[in-house]
């Protein structure tokens, strides 16, 4: 149900943010305008500058082991655990045919340069090739004794041959026209993951060196650089990690690193960072300096050599681009599958990006425009909640490792400057599931709840610099680091878990939520505790302040939304309609109507006057854990159980003269 008219009042769904990639195979097209990555057991098909999935290939309900593309970008042959081997057609999105290829499922592939063949390597230790557009089989090889890990035609078309590596480390050379194996390399002792050749004839040194080379890598935390013309190893490079990838960078980019280097060899794996190594001399050319607190591991690095990226596919499903020319350098990622979505606010100037905390220690920001993301790296654990400034620039995050973070964000700055971590507060015994930052003008503080049952007081006024101009934020903390933050004071608040803390518009009060079925309105200045809003029967979710009148809403596990007046904390009204609790509330139009979500699946929009229902938005599959709101409520954004960004436009107007036009006709 995209969209629903109840009471003059109406939203559309206009867009959504899922997962585009979940674990697995992924591969850009020659032309690298497309990138397709595994999506549970379907191929997701993506805009390669924005993100955006443009379409999906609907795969047959088991898991899709690999696929490859066709470098005329014609089809995609793609295999999965039910043994059958799929071409699609990449204009109509469609499968073209489907066979069963091997007696076991097929863990590599590769498609030759000419786009005619189909190398498929599977654990049943066998090797065949196919002409994928007649669907035959056209070679079957036999001599491996493991599973097959890696397959790759060598990239001259004149010399049809196929390399392919098995588990035990044995790599073997097979002449397609003689059909036979010319040569058997056996330096390796572990799986071997990644096969790549230097161009014909090639050299960025200048020496008379015009030998061709193949280079191979794998778990044994070895690069092996091969002769490829006499099958001789030549030369072994020990990186000290189990490599996922490897590959060789174009002659062209080794000036970027000096003119004493020759080719370059890019790996990654088990660390989480790309290096570089010289291929001549066997030694590191530049190595990254891990994210902070970061804990991926690399499942693979994808080449790009127009763009001349690096794409780093990350064990929690993320890609991350490195400039291969620019000392690796970060410059954009694409976020595959966000788990949970547990808290979310608008960011920015104009409320144009959506900050977003998952199951995950990344804070994520996405732009609602084209959906590329930001990551920043700070926590050790799960973010758990977040707040926003009403600047739009600066966020503090509270986590599962027991601290909150103040951020400041500026999107159009450098990406390594965009997301800048400016303070720490490190003082809670437990988990910290709460935050509120104070409102425009009078002092600075964020407010944290703790599962400590703790609320805690902190003085960000040494920040002050950073929310005047949040823009210097990384000039302004230069070399000292984040600042760590003092307490004002701390106090022990409810009787069991913190889930919402709330500042009130003019700063002079915040509310507090706990699973100990009560809310508390506290003094700022002092922590006095003003009242306490007794009356539910379950634990309360989330806390909210009206923008308008001295009015505070609660929400609860009981299924009910309470609206309690702040001058004698009496419980004013009660709104009824969801099936489940309650987990968000938002006040909207200056205050005269809320908007709630809750395990029911269900986004509510209350008119309070009255305290009836007037929209009901159903999208989601699962518990909506957060409900966002840009500054102008043009747009709401809600997110929870299943993974699932949606942002509605609020369509009222629209549809009023739309009914109205159609009245006068």
């Amino acid at each position: 149900m995209g969209m629903l008219v109840m009471g003059g009042c109406s939203f559309d769904c206009v867009r959504s943010i899922e997962s585009v990639y979940t674990g697995g195979c992924v591969v850009t097209s020659a032309d690298e305008r497309r990138i397709f990555t595994t999506c549970n057991e379907d191929i997701a098909v993506l805009d390669l500058d924005s993100g955006e999935k443009l379409a999906e290939l609907k795969g047959d309900t088991e898991a899709i082991t690999c696929f490859a593309l066709k470098p005329d970008g014609a089809h995609l042959v793609s295999a999965s655990r039910s043994m059958q081997v799929t071409v699609w057609d990449l204009l109509s999105f469609k499968a073209e045919r489907s066979f069963k290829a091997h007696d076991a499922p097929i863990i590599a592939m590769d498609i030759d340069s000419t786009s005619t063949l189909v190398a498929t390597g599977s654990a049943d230790s066998t090797v065949k090739v196919w002409d994928i557009d007649r669907g035959y089989c056209t070679h079957s090889f036999k001599g491996h004794s493991g599973l097959i890990t890696s397959v790759r035609f060598h990239p001259n078309k004149d010399k049809i041959c196929l390399v392919t590596a098995s588990d035990d480390g044995a790599i073997r050379v097979w002449n397609l026209k003689q059909r036979k194996c010319e040569a058997v390399l056996t330096s390796h002792v572990s799986v071997v993951r990644a096969i790549d050749f230097t161009e014909d004839d090639s050299n960025p040194s200048g020496s008379n060196d015009r030998r061709q080379y193949m280079v191979t890598a794998g778990r044994d935390s070895v690069i092996n650089v091969w002769d490829w013309k006499r099958k001789a190893l030549v030369r072994t490079i020990p990186v000290y990690e189990p490599l996922e990838a490897a590959g060789i960078l174009r002659p062209e980019v080794s000036s970027c690193f000096g003119s004493d280097h020759g080719r370059i060899i890019f790996s990654g794996g088990e660390r989480g960072v790309v290096r570089l190594w010289d291929m001549d001399s066997g030694e590191e050319v530049l190595a990254q300096t891990k994210e902070l607190n970061s804990k991926h591991a690399f499942v693979d690095v994808l080449y790009l050599p127009q763009l001349q990226n690096l794409v780093a596919v990350t064990n929690d499903q993320n890609l991350l681009f490195y400039d291969a020319t620019d000392r690796l350098e970060r410059v954009r990622q694409i976020v595959g599958y966000n788990e949970e979505i547990i808290d979310m606010a608008y960011v920015g100037h104009a409320h144009t990006h959506l900050a977003v905390a998952t199951n995950t220690e990344q804070l994520r920001i996405y732009d609602t425009g084209n959906l590329n993301c930001e990551l920043a790296y700070g926590h050790k654990d799960i973010i758990l909640a977040l707040d926003v400034h009403t600047c739009g620039a600066i966020i503090a995050t509270g986590s599962k490792d027991n601290t909150a973070i103040i951020w400041a964000v500026n999107m159009n700055a450098p990406p390594s400057q965009r997301i800048v971590c400016v303070a720490t507060a490190i003082g809670h015994n437990k988990a910290v599931g709460a935050v509120g930052l104070s409102h425009d003008g009078g002092s600075l503080f964020m407010v944290s709840g703790s599962e400590d049952r703790t609320v805690k007081m902190w003085d960000l006024s040494p920040l002050r610099a950073i929310f005047d101009s949040p823009d210097q934020a990384a000039s302004i903390i230069g070399k000292s680091g984040p600042l760590k933050l003092q307490t004002l004071y701390t106090f022990q608040a409810h009787d069991r878990d913190i889930n919402s803390i709330c500042v009130s518009p003019d700063n002079k009060t915040f509310a507090t939520g706990s699973q100990d079925k009560t809310a508390k309105v506290w003094d700022v200045a002092t922590g006095t505790q003003l009242g306490i809003l007794q009356g539910h029967r379950r634990g309360v979710w989330n806390v909210a302040f009206s923008p308008t009148d001295r009015v505070i809403a609660t929400s609860s596990g009981d299924r009910m939304i309470k609206l309690w007046s702040l001058s004698d904390y009496a419980c004013l009204k009660t709104l009824e309609g969801h099936t489940n609790s309650v987990l968000c509330t938002e006040f909207l139009s200056a205050g005269t109507q809320l908007a709630s979500t809750g395990s029911d699946g269900l986004v509510k929009l209350w008119n309070i006057s009255n305290a009836e229902c007037v929209l009901t938005l159903d999208k989601h599959e699962s518990k909506i854990w957060t409900l966002a709101k840009q500054k102008s409520e043009e747009y709401i954004a809600t997110g929870g159980a299943d993974s699932v960004i949606r942002i509605w436009k609020d369509t009222t107007q629209d549809e009023t003269e739309r009914l109205c036009r159609e009245e006068a006709q």
